[in-house]
């Protein structure tokens, strides 16, 4: 079935993605909430240095901890009935000696980021909106225990010697975790959740982050192996985009995807997964990015995904993209096309080669065939708002065309506006129809 006749009939699901990961009622009171605070603030006071430096096994310290919590709910004197207590019991146990209040975020869909400023002060994200919660940690040794739970269960430490953690949860979740005295005002946590539902184009679509024609363009240039990167600010979805993107290479190629904290879901069989690795306490033993690009080069790859270019390892993948590793795809922080052409620039001089502008320019001009810019707009939607071609070196200036742009205006539907061709075929479109790809007039027509 052709990706246009898929996105038609996807639309509507799309949009009931969309009204499942809203919820603009936010998260509803728990009535216990106030006793669970002061049985969890008493249990804090009888076991806190218990469960923060013992070693006594988890199935021992949830019986110490059920058992204070009978005497914590029979000096509270209310009249609970047999079921309220028990949950009570199991709400508290869980959330004492899992993730605290924010186990119920973890687990709730509609929340794609936590924000832990303090004790008190506790964000989340939902459908691009950021609201600040009821719930709360009873101090700030209760959080500085949740935080180092969270990082010991990935093989990490956090202290005063080493008071940053940048690392992932077994889900692919990030979490980046600050404790004094780097955070002035107590430990501070934030954890960018992993979709457990892969979003696919038809998603996207549905969702009006991209069009249908768009989308058939963006799927035939990674299919002909056009290289392709994907600039965004914060939170855009540029890693949501990759991963979709990522769907249309073809499965009997192979490969290699290149991660700070590995966040891509690829659905081929033929994957590689490789995560850079920071140093020890000792400050030894890292291997970063740019190692890792190196490395992979010698691997045989078909394609090579970066999930995000940050420093040196951007003068690598533009090399990579130059000798025969076409297809490659990446994401970088910037907010216009331009501006990410500047920061790629900026990034190869950080690797430490000594290279003119002029070199670096025509290295960047000649690897990149297309970039891909995310927005994300007031409202809180995201979406894709220009697809521009790179076409060259004038001078030393590295050129672009706008094939798709964003024209802002209220839609009939409410939206603050929308993707549309701009009638400029790339300049690549007669070699893709000689590879035997069949460009629809209709892709680049400004009245389709």
């Amino acid at each position: 079935m052709r990706l246009s006749d898929r996105i038609r009939q996807a639309q509507e699901s799309g949009q009931e993605l969309g009204a499942r990961r809203g919820n603009p009622e936010g998260p509803a009171l728990d009535p216990f909430s106030d006793l669970k605070q002061r049985a969890q603030a008493q249990l804090l006071e009888r076991l806190g240095v218990t469960i923060a430096e013992s070693d006594v096994p988890e199935k021992q310290l949830k019986q110490m901890v059920v058992r204070e919590l009978d005497d914590i709910i029979a000096g509270e004197n209310l009249p609970l009935s047999l079921d309220e207590r028990r949950r009570l019991i199991d709400e508290v146990t869980t959330e004492f000696l899992g993730y605290g209040p924010i186990q119920q975020f973890l687990a709730d869909d509609t929340v794609t980021e936590i924000m832990v400023n303090a004790t008190d002060a506790i964000y989340v994200e939902r459908s691009g909106k950021l609201e600040r919660t009821q719930v709360r940690f009873v101090t700030d040794q209760h959080l500085r225990r949740v935080i180092e739970r969270i990082v010991s269960r990935i093989g990490r430490r956090i202290d005063e010697a080493s008071p940053m953690v940048d690392a992932r949860l077994p889900d692919g979740s990030r979490v980046n975790a600050i404790i004094p005295p780097l955070a002035v005002d107590g430990p501070t946590l934030t954890i960018r959740k992993f979709a457990r539902e892969a979003l696919t184009v038809e998603h996207l679509v549905g969702l009006h982050s991209i069009t249908a024609q768009a989308a058939e363009f963006l799927r035939i240039a990674v299919e002909a192996k056009r290289n392709m990167l994907i600039s965004g600010g914060t939170g855009t979805g540029k890693t949501t985009l990759l991963n979709v993107l990522s769907a249309f290479i073809p499965s009997n190629e192979r490969i290699v995807t290149i991660e700070d904290a590995v966040e891509l879901q690829l659905r081929q069989q033929h994957v590689v997964r490789l995560e850079a690795r920071p140093p020890n306490i000792e400050g030894k033993g890292e291997i970063t990015v740019r190692d890792l690009v190196r490395n992979s080069l010698r691997m045989r790859p078909d394609r090579i995904i970066v999930g995000e270019v940050r420093s040196g390892e951007a003068l690598d993948m533009m090399q990579a993209m130059n000798t025969g590793h076409e297809g490659s795809l990446s994401t970088v922080h910037a907010n216009s096309p331009r501006d990410a052409l500047s920061r790629i620039e900026t990034m190869v001089l950080m690797s430490g080669i000594d290279l003119g502008v002029r070199a670096i320019r025509e290295q960047v001009g000649s690897a990149l065939d297309l970039l891909v810019q995310i927005a994300r707009h007031r409202d809180g939607s995201r979406t894709i708002v220009r697809i521009a071609e790179i076409t060259g070196l004038e001078g030393d200036i590295v050129t672009m065309q706008d094939i798709y742009a964003w024209r802002y205006g209220v839609t009939p539907d409410g939206r603050l506006g929308s993707l549309h061709p701009t009638g400029i075929r790339p300049s690549f479109s007669k070699e893709l129809e000689e590879m035997g790809f069949a460009l629809d007039h209709t892709l680049f027509s400004e009245g389709a």
